[in-house]
């Protein structure tokens, strides 16, 4: 089902709360748990968010001062405003198939608005494709997007390197690859965010890899250990997660690294297609 959470309409306006603000890790949990939560946080007191987001009420009002407000209660009024005003949008009228589906193109299209920075994707191609080889983790729910990304991308690049089982293996697959070279890891971390993604992504770190992670909000668990986050929001109106958005970002970051190295794009394309030609691959 969808893995756990109780993600509203109102969750991209209380996500805005939080975009060009830099947060500890103590304030990034805080800021998780209002956007997981983001249907009721609005009505819950200094207390309750700190209790469910793991940490102490000072820890709450300070992370509303470093919003830029007066203590909780005006973060909260700022919130009740925010969750009231979340009606409409591209998810209402139709039956519940229907507004899934727009839901989706909302994502889409917030994730459209993200890439007007075309210089911070354009870095990010280049950091992976500077990477030999490069690993590629998706774990559980994740492990489809990482297998759909790698095996496009082992069309353009010379090494890559899919994690997608845990274990006490997946670390020294972690340092085996930086040993071999890797200079960046491509993540994949989507709720509920198995707790073996963020040892990973804290071995990667100790391994001296740049952690690019693809996740489902700036304020994901991710962010912590990531050097790169580039957010894609899940839809949460069916009874299993919807990856759309990630899925089309994940291929956004494949065209960054293919611009990175056209000359060498190029090359290893038209010897695929040499290949596949002589091999008899496909039909058409």
């Amino acid at each position: 089902m969808n893995e756990g959470r109780t993600v509203g309409a109102p969750t991209d306006r209380v996500v805005d709360l939080f975009r060009g603000v830099r947060l500890t890790p103590t304030q990034r949990r805080i800021a998780h748990s209002l956007v997981q939560h983001a249907a009721t946080a609005a009505y819950l007191s200094a207390a309750e968010v700190a209790e469910l987001s793991g940490v102490s009420q000072p820890s709450v009002t300070r992370f509303a001062v470093a919003l830029g407000h007066d203590g909780y209660p005006a973060l909260r009024r700022r919130l009740r405003e925010l969750t009231g005003a979340a009606t409409g949008g591209p998810s209402g009228g139709g039956n519940e198939l229907q507004r899934a589906v727009r839901a989706e193109l909302g994502n889409l299209e917030r994730l459209a608005g993200q890439l007007a920075d075309r210089d911070r994707i354009a870095e990010t191609g280049e950091l992976l494709a500077a990477s030999r080889p490069l690993p590629v983790l998706g774990l559980r729910a994740a492990a489809p997007l990482a297998a759909y990304f790698a095996y496009f991308a082992a069309k353009v690049h010379p090494d890559v390197r899919v994690l997608d089982d845990g274990g006490s293996l997946l670390a020294d697959r972690l340092e085996q690859a930086a040993a071999a070279g890797a200079t960046a890891l491509l993540a994949f971390v989507l709720p509920r965010y198995p707790r073996e993604t963020l040892d990973a992504l804290r071995e990667a770190r100790a391994a001296g890899l740049t952690v690019v992670a693809i996740t489902d909000s700036p304020v994901s668990p991710a962010a912590e250990h990531a050097a790169v986050v580039l957010p894609a929001a899940v839809g949460t109106d069916l009874v299993f997660d919807l990856h759309t958005a990630p899925m089309t970002l994940a291929m956004v970051v494949l065209q960054a690294i293919c611009d990175a190295a056209p000359a060498e794009t190029q090359r290893r394309l038209e010897a695929f297609e040499s290949s596949a030609t002589r091999r008899q691959l496909f039909l058409g």
